[in-house]
């Protein structure tokens, strides 16, 4: 079985049609999303349709997805995450509201591992670091999670002695998964990335070679920066995609 791992998608269209592009070339047999479609960007509707017809289909919601569906208010937000979720809020069509509204809560069991957005103790927090990621370890015993909400691919492992960072590259980074070790797997933002590099991230697990892949493909930035601009967003939310910050 392959897995298409996608995460962080926050309504940049762009970028989400370069990742389906890139992937028809590729096989995949059952997509996951960690959460975060939408939220950020200016086509939220556009992502929500294409998310939705990708088949078979597990997803699970983000902070973003909630607020964005009137869930929660936004009272944790900064200023520009919050203008931006309102915005959204307003746009979208019934039957995509209703949609985020029914995304489940991670995290979920996925055939032997788990999906969350972003951790499997509390889809809100976030894993930076070895420091992070050893607390997830510890209060949990999935053999394998894949999370997002950092926008930053990276994999933890845990071995009986130590804990690891292994930090992945562009154009593409594959990594074998050992038996005996444990994994925390993060694919990457779409639309969204943090880690300098301003490329669409997600990821494609082989789980009969025990495989995970993590891509990064280039889009057209500077129509996604247009169209945040042409909405009336906050124009930081259109220059941090160009230097993936």
């Amino acid at each position: 079985m392959r897995y298409l791992i996608l995460s962080d998608i926050h309504g940049n269209r762009e970028a989400l049609s370069a990742v389906l592009a890139h992937v028809r070339r590729k096989r995949w047999d059952k997509a996951l999303l960690l959460g975060d479609v939408v939220g950020y960007g200016a086509n939220p509707n556009q992502a929500i349709e294409a998310v939705r017809g990708l088949r078979p289909l597990l997803a699970i919601r983000g902070n973003h997805d909630k607020v964005c569906a009137g869930i929660e208010d936004g009272a944790l937000f900064n200023r520009v995450a919050l203008q931006a979720a309102m915005w959204t809020r307003q746009r979208l069509t019934p039957g995509n509201l209703r949609w985020l509204q029914r995304l489940p809560e991670g995290p979920l069991q996925v055939d032997g591992f788990a999906i969350a957005h972003g951790t499997p103790i509390d889809e809100d927090a976030y894993i930076f670091g070895e420091i992070e990621a050893l607390n997830v370890f510890r209060r949990t015993s999935f053999p394998l999670c894949f999370f997002g909400h950092s926008h930053f691919p990276v994999i933890f492992a845990l071995t009986p002695d130590a804990i690891q960072t292994h930090l992945t590259g562009a154009p593409a980074f594959r990594f074998r998964l050992e038996e005996g070790v444990r994994y925390l797997v993060n694919p990457g933002s779409i639309g969204q990335p943090r880690d300098g590099i301003p490329l669409a991230s997600f990821a494609i697990f082989d789980a009969a070679t025990r495989t995970v892949t993590i891509y990064r493909v280039p889009y057209p930035v500077h129509r996604a920066q247009q169209k945040i601009v042409d909405a009336g967003l906050p124009r930081p939310l259109a220059d941090r995609l160009a230097v993936g910050r």
